[in-house]
Order: structure tokens, then sequence, then C-alpha cells
């Protein structure tokens, strides 16, 4: 199909109803058609639908597709069942006597914005496609969060997505970054698109791209990926847990990094035990690189570093949360029961003299309050650059003399405390020494990270380490 520079919602519905090959169905949940009454509202839609429908009562949705098992409606499963079922019927009734077809099912089960507002509005949104007539199809999947203030927004919202994700398969799908970005066309900053994932034949694209893009470009404050490198909804693991960040550039993963993590996870399972015995879970978190070497080719910067992670076994968070308490608001959503912020002393020193700094004209305990709210813990693993420096735990961090109450008041009420289980030979070494280390090429970088790690780099050449 014709690819134009700049088209509107209403051209880019026009122009799909326009191309002959293109047909299918939409089958919509929960805000309405919306996205289906936009193709029917330009006009020429009798060659782009092949039906539309809403199992909109419950009862007949789940004799249509089956029930779900977790009583939830929007739901990703519910999403797979109506685009299984859909395409199904369509391919079959359809294959032989539209041979020359490109056929496509679209689904979607939103939960727009209630009277009372106690849901925020969200949905899952999807596309099962070919690209070529009688080919096997491909599989696009998203989750969104709506942001405006009224139903009727959110409703508005949902169907301009859904052009623009229809549009995007089959005018961008060369350029997987590009279909990423035309998603929030006209809509940016009233949707939140944390969570997409692309399959098929046609696309041998690594996910943890996708998850990539939608943070580097402002889609989503937060994605996340699993250790197998499959992207995730937070819901899906997220939800009342305990939960343990770590937060760093990984560029490299250390040893001190490897024991950081490993002791301030079991610390903080001990003490989640103590409280209420539900499982734990920890994430490693990495952002975008901004400026450098890194920004430059930032794919590779981006892939090599979760690669490390995913084989370590980390599951990922990818993240623009610059200040510790964007992540913590975030994560508030998900009513975690615990949340444990695994960093070293010197970060903490530096995190407590920002927060006085930016604070320090309107409210201390305002600022503070953000950041340790709802159970919010700080682990602290200890530093000692040198034999001559001194031994930097939380209890001694350097802090500002104006707030050495209320930094009292959060250690001795345990909202930040010393990780007990530390190895001392190691702490001499940081992130930035070893990196400089591996793209000087020096002999002895390799004893700075676990062994998994040095043999990746070596493999790969990764972080800018010389070529032999």
């Amino acid at each position: 199909m014709p690819i134009s520079n700049k088209l509107d919602t209403d051209q880019k519905a026009l122009e799909i109803n326009l191309n002959e090959q293109i047909y299918g169905t939409f089958a919509e949940i929960g805000a309405g058609q919306e996205v289906a009454r936009i193709f029917f509202k330009v006009g020429a839609a009798a060659g782009t639908i092949a039906k539309t429908m809403s199992a909109y009562d419950k009862t007949y949705s789940d004799e249509i597709y089956g029930p779900e098992t977790s009583g939830r409606y929007v739901c990703e499963s519910r999403l797979d069942k109506m685009l299984d079922h859909e395409y199904n019927l369509l391919t079959n009734r359809l294959s032989e006597i539209r041979p020359n077809s490109k056929f496509f099912v679209f689904a979607d089960t939103v939960a727009t914005l209630n009277y009372s507002r106690t849901i925020k509005g969200n949905g899952w949104l999807g596309i099962r496609f070919q690209l070529e007539p009688d080919s096997e199809p491909n599989d696009i999947v998203l989750h969104v969060r709506m942001l405006d203030n009224t139903t009727s927004q959110q409703q508005s919202a949902v169907g301009i997505l859904g052009v623009n994700l229809l549009y995007g398969i089959y005018a961008y799908h060369k350029d997987p970054e590009k279909m990423i970005r035309s998603l929030v066309d006209e809509i940016k900053g009233r949707v939140h698109i944390d969570m997409i994932k692309l399959s098929g034949p046609d696309f041998k694209i690594d996910n943890r791209l996708l998850a990539y893009w939608l943070v580097k470009h402002q889609l989503a404050p937060i994605t996340m990926f699993n250790a197998s490198g499959e992207a995730i909804h937070p819901s899906n693991l997220l939800y009342k847990k305990n939960i343990m960040v770590v937060r760093s550039n990984f560029r490299p993963y250390t040893v001190v990094t490897q024991n950081l993590i490993q002791s301030g996870f079991n610390q903080f399972c001990e003490d989640c035990k103590k409280d209420n015995g539900k499982p734990s879970y920890i994430f490693t978190e990495m952002m975008p690189a901004m400026k450098g070497p890194e920004a430059e080719n930032d794919v590779r910067d981006f892939l090599e570093r979760a690669d490390m992670l995913n084989l370590l076994g980390h599951s990922v968070i990818v993240s623009n949360c610059r200040e510790h308490e964007e992540l913590v608001d975030y994560l508030n959503d998900f009513k975690f029961r615990k949340l444990g912020i695994a960093m070293g002393a010197k970060k903490v020193g530096k995190l407590i003299r920002d927060k006085y700094e930016q604070y320090a004209d309107s409210s201390l305990l305002l600022g503070f309050g953000k950041l340790f709210q709802n159970r919010v813990t700080l682990y602290v693993y200890p530093a000692k650059p040198s034999k001559e420096e001194t031994f930097v735990t939380s209890k001694n961090v350097e802090v500002p003399h104006e707030i050495k109450y209320l930094y009292k008041h959060l250690l001795d009420n345990g909202r930040i405390i010393d990780i007990k289980e530390y190895k001392e030979k190691i702490l001499h070494i940081f992130t930035k020494t070893a990196l400089k280390k591996i793209r000087k090429g020096s002999t002895d970088w390799e004893q700075l990270v676990p062994p998994e790690i040095a043999k990746y780099i070596k493999e790969n050449n990764a972080l800018g380490l010389p070529p032999k």
C-alpha cells in the first residue's frame, strides 16, 4: 500500500479501506466498537470489513470464546482466544472465495474509566494478520493504559490507537521502530503502551527491542521482559507482591553487582517472611543511554546489557524514571506489599543530598515522603574505595547537617538498612573502573566481572572491548 508522510486518523482508515487486498474482522469488547466505527465513518468500508461484533455480555462472550479461569475479561488470555476464534472463522469461510486477500482480525478487550473512578482505564489490543495472500499469519499484541479523565475521551483514544495499529503493521512492517512511534500519532500523552509483542514468519525481531523503543520514545515510563527475553506485563508479576529492584546501568555487571543482588535479595526475602511470608521477586532496572558512545549506538548497547542480565537469570525493567519516587509511584499502581531498592552506600548519600537540595525550599517531609511511601526500604551495600578511605555504610554516609535528624528517623524506623552479608575484598571495584579497563583492553578486567559475563564480553567484543 502507498505510504504517505503524515496522515491523520481518518486518512489512515480510508487508505486501508481503499486497499482491495486488506480484508478482515473487528471484534471488540468493553468500550464499544470504537475502532470499527472509524473505518465505517470514513467510507468504503465494504472493501475492508468482513464482520464486526461486540460480545458485550459476559455470558454470551463465554459462549463464543470460552470462560476465563481468572474471572477477568480485560486480560491477555481473552484477547488470544478472540484472535484464535475469529481468525479461524474468517479463513475457513473465505480463503477459497477471496484467494488474493490479505486477511486480518483486529480484537480488543477494554475497560474505560467507570462512574465511580475505581477503574482508571486499560485494555488489550491485538491483530492477527497476513502480509501476503495465503501466507502464515503474524501476531501483534499490546497493552494500553488510558490517561484521559473522561470515558468518552478514553474511548476516542482507543479508536485512534486501533487505527494506528492496523495502519502501522501494513505501512511500516519493514521499520518496526517507526511502527512503534506511529502508535501514538494524535494521542501522544493520552495513553501509555507498556507492553507489546510481535511474532510471526515475517518478523525476525528481538521483542526486547520493542520494550526498549516504547520507553525510548516515551510511549511508556516502564516496560518489562523476563529472563528468557519475553515481554511481560507488570500486572502479571507485581500485583500485591513483595518486590526488590536493583537500579544500575549494568555497564558492566560486576562481581560487586552480583554480591549486592544476591545478599540484598536474600535479606529482603527474610524480612518479607517476618512480615507476611508472601513470595518475593527481584528485577534489575536499566535506562536508555542518554549521551556518549552508548547513545550513538543505543541498540547494541541496550541488547548487550540485556543479554548479560538475562544470561544470569534476571528479569529486566526498562525505565525512564530518573527520580526514584517516579519508580515508586509507578509500582504503587500494582499495590505492592513491600518494595526494596538495593544500592551502594555512595549512591544513598548522593540520593539524600539531592533530595535535600530539591525540597529544601519547599517541603522536606513531602519530598522524602514521596520516596519512602507505602513500605519502601533502601537496602544499602557498603563501600570502601581504597585502603585509605573510610568504610561507608548507611550509618556514616555523609548527609546535610540540616536533615540529620530526619535521616536518623529513617534509620531508626528501618526505612534505610544495611545489607549484612558482603565481600569486603571486592568493595574497591566500581562499574566505571571496570568499563574503562574493558575499553582499554587491559589484561585484568576479567577478574572484575563474573565468569559468564567475561565470556560473553570476549565472544561479542561487547561494551567497547577492542577486538584482538
